[in-house]
């Protein structure tokens, strides 16, 4: 697995460059062997927080992890564990369906069984109207037709209160 280090606001010695590469190479065993795997870390420092972004294109997918603690050590150590987590409930899903449709593993039941279908209307409406439309039904996302493009565009409610929009490229 190749690694890409890079820092915001923060002095990325060769310790440390070492100990995100050595942690991150650990999880060379949930890819193909047969395909290069590149895997990107930004770590920045935010007051007294040491925050570490880690992205890994792959199969067409981003796994995406971020961490921040008071120790970039232990930032590291946190982020690579979550990444894990998502590595191995995803390699649960792509596995082969038991007769069951579902399966244990870590102790997190992973059900794959779609359980529930919603459509949405095809009126195209703009941003706001669909941001409107999420308040009303007191929804935290809204799927909707974006009248200024004609693509299925998502509104969502972020932690921070703002809003975020998801569109296709």
């Amino acid at each position: 697995m190749d690694v890409i280090v890079r820092g915001k606001n923060v002095e990325v010695t060769e310790a440390l460059k070492d100990h995100v590469t050595r942690k991150l190479s650990k999880m060379e065993k949930f890819f193909d062997h047969h395909r290069s795997i590149t895997a990107h870390a930004m770590l920045s420092v935010e007051k007294e927080s040491q925050i570490i972004e880690v992205t890994i294109p792959m199969d067409g997918l981003l796994l995406r992890g971020e961490e921040e603690t008071p120790d970039m050590y232990a930032s590291v150590d946190r982020v690579v564990d979550k990444l894990e987590r998502q590595l191995t409930k995803y390699k649960a899903r792509t596995k082969p369906r038991h007769s069951t449709g579902a399966r244990e593993g870590d102790g997190d039941r992973v059900d794959t069984e779609l359980v529930r279908r919603k459509t949405f209307p095809r009126k195209p409406m703009t941003v706001d109207e669909a941001l409107m439309q999420m308040d009303l039904l007191g929804h935290d996302f809204f799927a909707f037709t974006n009248a200024e493009t004609d693509t299925i565009n998502v509104v969502y409610r972020r932690q921070d209160g703002h809003y975020g929009l998801l569109e296709p490229r």
